[in-house]
């Protein structure tokens, strides 16, 4: 008796054993090994300063109250929070941007429950002071352009210390950061404010690459690093589809075909091409889509669409890294 309760007993310590280092490897150590495969880009400069590190994701989707199984809360967080804590230990980025729908039920969720989505997201995200994080507007976070309120894009911007168009500067490298939900084009106020607030910054990066600050018309304008910004929003310029898109991070090819909807999937043909207009960017990078896209627009300007972060979106999430240099942006 004594002895097979002994083996029974082994037999119970050996199973627990298996079964905790299983749980330690899936849950843990896998995601060392994973990330440790990706690296920053080598590239060579001109001048003695390094590129900016910057880390790129999108489309986290937290889920809510309403549609978020607690279970399926926990699993899908769980993940993006090791992910995420493992890329910043492992890659050390200077800046990470987030390029919008960082929660999936922003758009409808009470005030409540905001704090509860926003409490969960700054556990899931957190970072050293040595890691800045940018977070951008998408539709999921504030609504579609007919569900966006005064209100909801208030509190996001609070939260998120960001605005609706501004052009942020780091290391000599800017970033115009858009909040493309509102680039609709039909004259509604924060359509209008959008509009107007681009228009301007348009017009102080261009008297910031002709050294004109003191002229007449530049005279009041902010002045900014003299180089072509990255654009950052959350839906992607004009395209008609995922067609000519063949990254491993690309759409299921049933998918690739489907004609995709302005102001919808993405933004209008004419917001494209004032976006482009006015800033002529040296990369755009955006998400949305939750697939990966390569895209050459106006065969001068490239466009990265950034695959979402979360698993339950995709079964491979992945994110961008790339050296920023203050000239030219090889990824």
């Amino acid at each position: 008796m004594i002895s097979m309760f002994g083996s029974s007993g082994r037999l119970a310590v050996s199973l627990i054993f298996a079964f905790v280092s299983v749980f330690i490897l899936c849950e843990y150590v896998i995601y060392y090994p994973v990330i440790m495969r990706c690296s920053w880009p080598h590239i060579e400069t001109e001048d003695s300063h390094s590129p900016l590190r910057a880390l790129f994701l999108s489309d986290t989707h937290l889920l809510g109250a309403i549609r978020g199984h607690w279970l399926d809360k926990l699993r899908r967080e769980w993940q993006m929070e090791r992910a995420f804590q493992t890329s910043l230990w492992l890659l050390n980025p200077e800046v990470v941007f987030i390029l919008g729908d960082v929660f999936d039920e922003g758009k409808w969720s009470s005030s409540q429950d905001w704090e509860d989505d926003v409490r969960r997201f700054k556990r899931i995200f957190r970072h050293s002071s040595d890691t800045k994080l940018v977070v951008l507007i998408g539709n999921h976070d504030i609504g579609f352009h007919n569900e966006m309120t005064k209100q909801k894009l208030e509190r996001f911007e609070q939260v998120f210390n960001v605005t609706s168009a501004r052009i942020l500067t780091i290391r000599g490298v800017n970033f115009l950061l858009v909040n493309s939900v509102a680039l609709h084009g039909d004259h509604c106020p924060i359509c209008q404010r959008v509009e107007e607030e681009l228009h301007k910054l348009s017009h102080a990066l261009n008297c910031s690459f002709q050294g004109a600050q003191h002229d007449g018309q530049c005279k009041h304008t902010e002045n900014f690093a003299p180089t072509a910004p990255i654009l950052l929003q959350h839906y992607p310029l004009y395209r008609e589809s995922d067609a000519m898109c063949t990254d491993v991070d690309a759409a299921p090819l049933d998918e690739r075909y489907q004609l995709f909807r302005e102001r919808y999937d993405v933004i209008s043909k004419s917001a494209s091409k004032k976006l482009l207009w006015w800033f002529k960017p040296r990369l755009i990078l955006s998400g949305h889509t939750h697939n990966g896209c390569e895209v050459l627009h106006e065969k001068l300007y490239p466009e990265i669409s950034v695959p979402s972060f979360s698993w339950r979106n995709r079964n491979n999430p992945s994110f961008i890294l790339d050296y920023l240099p203050n000239g030219d942006c090889p990824l």
